[in-house]
């Protein structure tokens, strides 16, 4: 039975150029249709910054992205409100800025019902409405769902915890499922669809993985992009007659080196605050989506003049000929195109970007882009001209204090400004998954006062030591990651996260005693979470120190709202003392929180193993593996219900299929080479054994590891 292990963090690739287009368009905006009766496409595409797309001067070919750009309007200066999923998402949804809606970072936060989004509004119409999304940072818990009648997020569960990040679900899946959605459409209709893919880690699927093997990001942005002609083709072929307006925007962008920033969640800047946004229109009665090879270069209307997420609510209210909402702080975008020459005086936009400051005690970042200039506010400050320094390599703070006071005056002037940002923790679901995403990484020190050392420009070398570490982990490297973690506890050791990370690069090199002694460290030092009481009482279990393990975690699952990830390490811990009962009561208390645990029901799959009730074993398995396909450790438990049944054949295509998911799982491992030695099949067996004779932890599979190895070699001749 394995433990939830709650590692966070995002690889990292090498920094590249940050690059503005200058285009000059045509005289006057293309003509949108305003009607009430016309459908809406919003997309939305994950980590995409504006200099990846093709119209945008990109090195990704983006072909859809362009021909909608090239019929419709693009702008050159769009700006999102916060640097993380689910704010952004939330700004876009609403209208509203984060101090509004009061979502600032991707955990601890809930929309509210009572807040409009635009699928309550449009839903209100007669609108039919759907949203299909990618990743957890947008599960249906968060709040978005309101308005929705369809909220389909079925997206993977956890790959055993040995991974830093979550599966995501690809664009293709995404966009399959809308289209089976639009399909079945006979009236107007509202769809957001959420594209994960250009999110860290960056794997492009082929031919994109061999064609960008060099810079993989751009290689997510281009498969991206190709899936988008499905979706734009389903979306024509459901318009029942009507024009559907399309728009297409990135909920944030990416570091990609740029100000020693990997990926995103620590700065501001250009690179993940400014976002490509398009939008157009797909004319009534055309039902299919041809989008042309390379439109020429400027094609389309360019707006230059700055906009932002909470301006798409106000432009789609616009062109569906809806009463304006007065209590939204954007305007319509197509008010916008139409006086983008006024001379008038800009708006200003707010942003932030509070992730850093709420996991680590960093200074908190917020600011405000005002025509051509930026600020941002840190014990730091930072003023920029956007126009003539679009890559912020020089700070005019200290040359142009009339104009950061300005610029500061209208940053407290908008709305909340002065409300404390606390989030509740009242989803520990919800804590667990997004630690193994790369977004909670610690507990923040509450401070009064932040001064210069908390600026995240004075610390932005943890954070680039910390993605080393997992690009090394990742690239199976993870004894060169060690001494890394080991500097970073020591040079920073009230920083949470890196204990957690050494543990777990120790757990993994088969050092057991070593991660428990570096996370008794982090609690000696006060570093007293749940997170790291979870981990050790899980580590402790596993090393056959149950009883140590059961009273700290016993601490740990106190209260109304237990972390799941302790109450799965303390339901491991009783049952490692044969304290069964009590263990499975402690998995049964984590489906009362979430019902569709995958954890929680393989380890009650494993409890019913060990009383030999295979029905009820079976019955385990097959829920967990419902409701996550890529369980194997499921399959493993299914694979003895098999061979209990006498059905080797099945067993061992069970095991087979756990080692596939995850190669780590000994277990299985270990079963599938001596049945398939015991079928008869040892030249199909050697393989397995040996991996597992080389790879299992001597220190927690030692016996196995000798009977593997006198296994071998009597299948080898050898005497």
């Amino acid at each position: 039975m394995r433990p939830a292990t709650a590692v966070a963090g995002i690889g990292a690739i090498a920094a590249v150029a940050f690059v503005v287009l200058r285009v000059t368009s045509g005289p006057t905006p293309p003509a949108f249709v305003h009607q009430p009766d016309q459908n809406v496409l919003l997309i939305t595409i994950d980590t995409l910054r504006a200099d990846a797309v093709g119209c945008y001067g990109g090195r990704a070919p983006t072909p859809n992205i362009d021909a909608l750009a090239a019929q419709g309007m693009r702008f050159d200066s769009a700006h999102s409100h916060a640097v993380v999923t689910l704010p952004s998402h939330a700004s876009i949804l609403t209208g509203l800025y984060p101090t509004q809606h009061g979502i600032h970072d991707n955990y601890g936060f809930r929309l509210a019902p009572s807040v409009p989004t635009l699928a309550s509004r449009l839903k209100a119409q007669g609108f039919a409405t759907g949203a299909f999304v990618g990743a957890f940072p947008v599960d249906s818990r968060f709040g978005l769902t309101t308005g929705f009648d369809t909220y389909d997020d079925r997206y993977p569960g956890t790959s055993g915890g040995r991974e830093f990040v979550l599966p995501e679900r690809r664009a293709a899946e995404v966009v399959a499922v809308a289209n089976r959605w639009l399909s079945r459409r006979q009236g107007k209709w509202l769809a957001w669809v959420h594209l994960f893919d250009p999110h860290a880690p960056y794997r492009p699927p082929a031919p994109f993985d061999r064609e960008y093997a060099g810079a993989p990001y751009f290689g997510e942005v281009a498969y991206t992009d190709s899936v988008l002609a499905s979706l734009l083709g389903a979306a024509a072929a459901a318009s029942g007659g009507r024009p559907t307006l399309v728009i297409i925007t990135g909920d944030h962008g990416e570091g990609l080196g740029d100000h020693g920033e990997q990926t995103h969640g620590v700065f501001a800047y250009e690179s993940t605050l400014r976002i490509p946004l398009i939008v157009a229109q797909l004319p009534a009665g055309n039902l299919t989506w041809n989008a042309p090879p390379a439109p020429a270069a400027g094609a389309g209307y360019v707006v230059p003049a700055p906009v932002s997420h909470v301006d798409i609510v106000p432009t789609a209210l616009d062109l569906l000929k809806l009463p304006a909402a007065t209590d939204l702080p954007g305007r319509s975008l197509m008010a916008t195109a139409a006086a983008r020459d006024s001379g008038g005086p800009a708006p200003g936009s707010y942003f932030e970007a509070l992730t850093a400051s709420l996991n680590r005690g960093w200074a908190p970042l917020r600011g405000v882009v005002q025509g051509h200039e930026k600020y941002i506010d840190l014990p730091l400050p930072e003023l920029y001209d956007l126009h003539a320094d679009p890559r912020e390599g020089t700070n005019l703070a200290d040359r142009s204090a009339e104009r950061l006071r300005v610029l500061d005056v209208l940053l407290k002037g908008f709305p909340n400004m002065s409300a404390a940002v606390a989030r509740s923790s009242s989803d520990p679901e919800a804590s667990a998954r997004l630690r193994a995403l790369g977004y909670v990484s610690g507990n923040a020190a509450k401070k009064d006062r932040y001064t210069d050392a908390d600026d995240p420009k004075r610390l932005i070398a943890v954070d680039q030591e910390i993605h080393h570490v997992i690009d090394l982990y990742q690239h199976g490297r993870a004894a060169e990651a060690v001494p890394i973690c080991e500097q970073v506890v020591a040079e920073h050791p009230g920083m949470e996260v890196a204990y957690s990370y050494l543990a777990m690069l120790q757990w993994e090199l088969g050092t057991p005693a070593a991660a428990v002694g570096t996370l008794r460290t982090a609690l000696a030092r006060g570093l007293d979470s749940t997170a790291i009481r979870a981990k050790l009482g899980a580590y402790l279990a596993e090393s056959g120190r149950g009883n140590e393990a059961i009273p700290l975690l016993e601490t740990a699952v106190a209260g109304d709202l237990p972390d799941l990830d302790a109450l799965n390490a303390l339901g491991i811990a009783l049952a490692s003392v044969n304290r069964t009962r009590e263990a499975e009561a402690s998995f049964r208390r984590i489906l009362q929180v979430s019902p569709a645990n995958a954890m929680a029901l393989e380890n009650l799959g494993s409890i019913a193993l060990g009383r030999r009730d295979y029905e009820a074993a079976r019955d385990f398995f097959t829920r967990s593996l419902e409701s996550d396909p890529a369980s194997a450790q499921s399959h493993n438990g299914l694979g003895v219900v098999e061979m209990t049944a006498g059905h080797r054949k099945a067993a061992i295509d069970h095991w087979k299929r756990s080692v596939a998911l995850d190669a780590t799982n000994f277990y299985a491992l270990f079963n599938v080479g001596m049945e398939l030695v015991n079928d008869g099949q040892p030249n199909d067996a050697r393989p397995y054994l040996e991996r597992f004779a080389r790879t299992a932890p001597p220190a927690l599979y030692a016996a196995d590891i000798r009977t593997v190895q006198a296994v071998l070699a009597r299948i080898s001749g050898v005497r």
